[in-house]
């Protein structure tokens, strides 16, 4: 068997490439959970997270503390009018995507993304998700199935999982 050896941090090769995703992150009460978008954005290359409502935002001790410093690496803005913001995103060709369980979500397994396809992936306040008007303003909804007896999950665990399969379908779709 080859013995595995743990590689440090000065093996990693960042990659100045960003992925044509961004993250909505609306009425979100925990700067941990928002440290832990920035970090996420980070890893997996995300264009842009978007700060709205009640978002807190940098500077924030502890934003800073859970980003790892990623603060200064992701581009970042906060915005006041989320539903505007949408549709000017949708005017640029982005598919709208609210992580949310509804009447009509379909699981993130089934979402089916296309070559060159943009996507808005929202995420909402960790005790009452989507707020209507955004779910309203979205192309569709996409949820995890949830095994277990609690019916949600953190929200920036939720964003990762996501996240991560979203970027995965764009690099296999190029």
């Amino acid at each position: 068997m080859t013995r595995q050896a743990q590689l440090d941090h000065s093996a990693h090769q960042a990659d100045a490439a960003r992925l044509p995703l961004c993250i909505v992150a609306h009425d979100l009460a925990s700067p941990e959970n928002v440290g832990g978008l920035f970090r996420l954005a980070d890893a997996l290359a995300v264009e842009k997270l978007y700060l709205c409502g009640e978002t807190p935002c940098p500077p924030n001790r502890r934003i800073h503390k859970v980003s790892r410093a990623t603060v200064d690496a992701v581009a970042w803005q906060k915005v006041e009018q989320p539903v505007a913001l949408l549709q000017q995103l949708r005017q640029a060709g982005y598919r709208i995507i609210s992580l949310e369980l509804t009447s009509a979500s379909v699981d993130l397994a089934e979402l089916t993304l296309q070559a060159n396809d943009k996507v808005c992936l929202i995420v909402g306040a960790e005790k009452h998700g989507v707020a209507q008007e955004l779910l309203d303003a979205s192309d569709c909804c996409a949820h995890i199935p949830m095994r277990g007896r609690n019916s949600s999950m953190n929200v920036a665990m939720a964003c990762a999982i996501a996240a991560y399969e979203i970027t995965q379908q764009m690099i296999k779709a190029v």
